[in-house]
């Protein structure tokens, strides 16, 4: 059997970390993609290839990189030839953790062990969809399976949250569900959309955005309103970091300009984009909501398939970018006026890590352990060596006892198991640690510190 209960688990000290302390730790899932109207409406699902293939630009990616036809991805094939594909693909990825996160959900979630290939397809394609039909797999269903405590959806500045009202006042739901404001539209200035989302902004609120004041004004009111609706964490998704300390008056006079349609350079978006950031980040922390800014990415590439699939398809890659001076700035002009909110900073690019820890590090808080948080190897760093570099790097610069964990960062409702991947990871770097004398060889406390990042740091950060 490939996933075994050993798995990844090398010597007696990660094996006992993880069985005596990290495996049945409920999972505070505190990023995802999830879709609440599905958790709403309870949803099932026919086939494998709906729940597992719809959304999911890891495994287009890779299928794109093995030669597949697009048709085969995201286009018109049916069901059973998109599943067939993947079958073909996944013994190719060896290396990747789409391999080991393929057969653990498989075994998580169905109980197949059996490795996923060509010639096992048929076998695996007819059990997992029998799996879901009589015994009636739904959201809820895998919520509870995967023991999720909460689980933090994104959703867009002019969301209703309908779904999370009703998922609220939905007692059979053990799974607290909780809203996330995703603020990208925000500092978009300029940008191609920007009028339209102006628009859509004035009509949830009520309010004639006709300067930057009554802008600032509306975003209010929005926070606000996800405030109301169980809200108690924003995102931003950051290509390229920038700010620069800017004056309402400028910001007055450029938005004007925005207004009449005039085009506005690079350093003139970034002096608005700098007033709304930091107009958000005093908000958040009025509200005691956690900032989060996942930084780097460098969005749709490839202009054709962009063209043809549309955004969030796996055309995206990693930013390189020099930030340390914005990042620092930004922090420092919030806490002048005690402002800056708890805050988790991601990034793509692996070797800012020791920079950003150490930018985090400047904005500490007495009686607030933790508060500003080098996040979790993301996206293209979720992996056994990202992970490692991420804890590796925070250990160094700062300190590890406090770090929230893992999250999914997932469209997929079968995604859980990548915590049981984190934490197996987790266990296992430990115990190397452990057997080379570099930590006492103290199960109970190394136990502690495993219980606090699986799972504790996040209820307590996100909930204080």
């Amino acid at each position: 059997m490939f996933i075994h209960e050993n798995f990844m688990l090398q010597n007696e000290y990660a094996k006992t970390l993880y069985h005596d302390y990290a495996k049945t730790m409920p999972i505070y899932d505190f990023h995802s993609h999830l879709d609440p109207e599905s958790i709403a409406n309870d949803k099932s699902y026919e086939t494998i290839t709906e729940l597992w293939l719809g959304d999911d630009h890891y495994k287009w990616r890779a299928m794109r990189a093995c030669g597949i036809e697009e048709r085969l991805i995201t286009g018109p094939a049916t069901d059973k030839e998109k599943f067939f594909a993947w079958a073909r693909t996944v013994p190719q990825l060896l290396g990747n953790p789409l391999y080991h996160w393929t057969h653990m959900e498989l075994t998580h979630t169905f109980g197949i062990s059996t490795l996923l290939s060509e010639e096992t397809a048929e076998s695996i394609w007819q059990e997992t969809n029998r799996q879901l039909q009589e015994k009636k797999v739904t959201v809820r269903s895998l919520l509870q399976q995967a023991n999720v405590d909460t689980l933090c959806t994104t959703d867009q500045i002019i969301d209703s949250l309908e779904e999370h009202v009703r998922i609220a006042q939905d007692k059979t739901i053990v799974t607290k569900v909780l809203p996330t404001f995703r603020a990208d539209a925000a500092l978009q200035v300029g940008g191609k959309n920007f009028r339209d989302f102006l628009g859509k902004l004035e009509n949830v609120t009520g309010i004639d955005i006709n300067n930057v004041s009554s802008y600032l004004q509306a975003l209010t009111n929005r926070i606000d309103y996800f405030h109301e609706r169980g809200c108690r964490a924003s995102d931003h998704g950051i290509g390229q970091f920038r700010f620069e300390k800017a004056t309402v008056q400028q910001a007055e006079e450029l938005f004007t300009q925005l207004l009449q349609q005039k085009r506005l350079n690079e350093h003139e978006r970034t002096l608005i984009q700098s007033i709304v950031l930091e107009h958000l980040g005093k908000a958040y922390a009025d509200k005691g909501w956690v900032m989060q800014l996942h930084i780097g990415p460098l969005r749709n590439n490839n202009s054709a398939a962009f063209d043809t699939i549309g955004p969030d398809s796996g055309f995206d890659s990693i930013q390189d970018d020099s930030y340390a001076i914005s990042l620092n700035r930004f922090f420092n002009e919030l806490e002048q006026s005690d402002k800056l909110p708890k805050t988790i900073c991601f990034n793509l690019d692996w070797t800012k890590n020791e920079m950003i820890a150490g930018a985090l590090g400047n904005f500490q808080k007495e009686g607030l352990p933790g508060k500003m948080q080098l996040g979790s190897g993301w996206w293209f760093n979720d992996t056994k060596d990202g992970m490692r570099r991420q804890m590796t790097s925070l250990a160094s610069v700062g300190v590890l006892y406090h770090f929230v964990g893992m999250l999914t960062d997932s469209r997929s409702f079968l995604s859980f198991a990548r915590h049981d991947y984190f934490r197996r990871i987790l266990c296992q770097f430990i115990s190397e640690w452990m057997e080379d004398g570099e930590i006492p060889a103290n199960l109970p406390q190394a136990g502690k510190l495993i219980q606090a990042i699986s799972y504790q740091n996040a209820k307590r950060y996100f909930e204080s």
